[in-house]
């Protein structure tokens, strides 16, 4: 199975690291663009002046971790796609040229269900997505966020509950399943 990572999903550390671990465990394919992969490290701004540094380092990281997940941008594509903000069509593209199954998203009013099905995709939030993959592979999404919830621990200096580091990384619904 093919997924196109949103931006907004990458963004988010927790919420990435436990999305790539999973793909690192083979439970699914990911997929991005370059543009999105740009969209992720502004995004990181927001952190600090470093912030940004720091996400093109990871963005590098994450290219060489996963070298097929980048998909070439298709002007062509583009323009004939629609969706009501112009400035997601290029996630709708890199989707589409991909051969995705799904894009994941948390900005599901920005990817109507009948625009995407229409173009054979499925859109899923990071929850629910991770969700589906623990019901059918629980050992292997387990080992992915015990890994991410160890290196936020190293990191922070502080002790992780499962359940309360996944909430706050907008996944309570795998955090229920894993308490």
């Amino acid at each position: 199975m093919k997924v196109l990572l949103d931006a907004c999903v990458l963004y988010p550390t927790v919420m990435r690291e436990v999305l790539l671990g999973v793909a690192q465990r083979g439970l699914y394919t990911p997929l991005w663009s370059a543009r999105i992969l740009e969209e992720w490290a502004r995004a990181a701004r927001k952190i600090g002046p470093t912030g940004e540094a720091q996400a093109r380092g990871e963005v590098a990281l994450v290219r060489a971790a996963f070298p097929k997940a980048e998909v070439r941008r298709h002007e062509g594509l583009e323009a004939r796609l629609y969706l009501k903000d112009e400035n997601d069509i290029h996630v709708l593209a890199a989707a589409i040229a991909g051969g995705a199954d799904a894009i994941v998203t948390v900005n599901a009013q920005d990817f109507p269900r009948h625009v995407l099905a229409e173009e054979g995709l499925e859109r899923w939030d990071p929850d629910g997505f991770l969700w589906r993959l623990w019901s059918d592979h629980p050992d292997a999404v387990s080992e992915a966020v015990e890994s991410v919830r160890q290196e936020a621990e190293r990191l922070s200096g502080e002790a992780w509950e499962t359940r309360r580091l996944l909430k706050k990384a907008r996944l309570p619904r795998l955090g229920k399943a894993l308490s």
